[in-house]
């Protein structure tokens, strides 16, 4: 399998799944904004789309949309990533990726933006922030999102702190989800999907 990617962009989910799955894979690095891989080769011919994450299958087919690719990673791995197909639990895991592709990755894309203005960056940043309250609400008395659970959403929730991190939201009135991103971040496979993308050193 070969994962298109972009250093600390949202396909930094399905790296974390593919190496918690233990799936072996290749990555390919994609310049987002020119639309090239790093052989200089036309990215729009892989997926016209434009966008990261793209996860090539070894038959040559091209899965796209993160909270697919990571529901087929984990379903391909058996290692308890998600829970069975057609359990309650099931459609608990497709409720939270659904929250967070929809109300906070969604909300996050104004805010990269070069061209737009702060009062509407502001407006983003203030909904994302009343998602991340409900989501410390949530995490009270949880080690995940499932429960005591690791799961393909945490790698998602992960990735969408990260951006967090970035913009310099200050978390620190929800005790619960700082904990949890920590408790995430202390993974060894976490920490080597940061290494391997170049955004932390190794250590």
């Amino acid at each position: 399998m070969k994962l298109y990617y972009s250093p600390g962009a949202c396909s930094l989910s399905p790296h974390i799944a593919l190496l918690e799955a233990g799936l072996p894979h290749e990555l390919v690095k994609v310049d987002l904004r020119a639309k090239k891989l790093e052989n200089g080769d036309d990215y729009l011919k892989v997926n016209p789309k434009g966008q990261v994450p793209a996860l090539q299958l070894d038959s040559g087919e091209l899965v796209t949309e993160g909270p697919v690719i990571v529901q087929m990673i984990a379903d391909k791995a058996g290692k308890d990533l998600a829970p069975a197909r057609d359990s309650a639990e099931r459609y608990k895991l497709l409720e939270w990726l659904n929250f967070i592709t929809a109300e906070l990755h969604k909300n996050f894309g104004p805010m990269f933006s070069p061209v737009l203005a702060d009062d509407a960056k502001a407006f983003f940043k203030d909904r994302v922030m009343g998602k991340f309250k409900y989501l410390d609400s949530q995490l009270a008395g949880r080690d995940f999102l499932m429960g005591k659970q690791f799961t393909v959403a945490d790698g998602y929730l992960f990735t969408m702190l990260s951006w967090a991190e970035r913009m310099k939201f200050d978390l620190s009135a929800m005790p619960h989800l700082l904990a949890y991103k920590a408790r995430v971040a202390a993974r060894p496979k976490v920490q080597e999907a940061l290494t391997r993308e170049g955004l932390t050193k190794a250590a």
